[in-house]
């Protein structure tokens, strides 16, 4: 269905305030993905704080032809979706859970990230990452190691003096 100048004026809007507000944007393959599993996944990625829009991908790039970003435009074939964000890693890790469960209905297809274009390659390398507490405790346990050897070591010497 033909959409009118006011409705595709509306979503141009509405793509310049999301490519201008996020730090990072997925751009989304998807191919017979119910309606069912598509809310599913909307209310999943909103608790995460990520947006998840469907646009027409002529749309999609007349705005990203005006934006200022640096790279080439990955190749955007099939049904196309963004996911975007404040956060720079939730999109890529969010719909990289869902295409993990529904392999042949979504994918990633490239995206933005700090002003950049990322190929599919490099989006899924940003989706591997681990949340940011996931992070902290790692490194709070890679602190802790010495000190931990050191009491067990103190321990041994302790019990082989008794």
């Amino acid at each position: 269905m033909a959409l009118t100048k006011e409705k595709k004026g509306e979503i141009l809007n509405k793509l310049k305030t999301i490519f201008s507000n996020s730090e990072s944007v997925v751009f989304v393959n998807f191919k017979g993905f119910s309606v069912l599993d598509t809310a599913g996944m909307r209310n999943t990625l909103k608790g995460q704080d990520v947006g998840y829009f469907v646009a027409k991908k002529t749309l999609i790039k007349r705005t990203l032809s005006e934006a200022d970003i640096k790279g080439e435009l990955p190749e955007l074939n099939g049904e196309i979706a963004i996911a975007y964000s404040a956060d720079l890693i939730a999109p890529a890790r969010g719909i990289n859970e869902f295409a993990k469960k529904f392999k042949d209905n979504i994918a990633i297809a490239g995206g933005v990230f700090e002003g950049q274009y990322m190929n599919k390659v490099e989006m899924l390398e940003i989706a591997s990452i681990p949340p940011l507490q996931t992070l902290y405790g790692m490194f709070v346990n890679i602190i802790n190691s010495p000190i931990q050897r050191c009491a067990i070591a103190l321990n041994q010497i302790a019990q082989s003096k008794i």
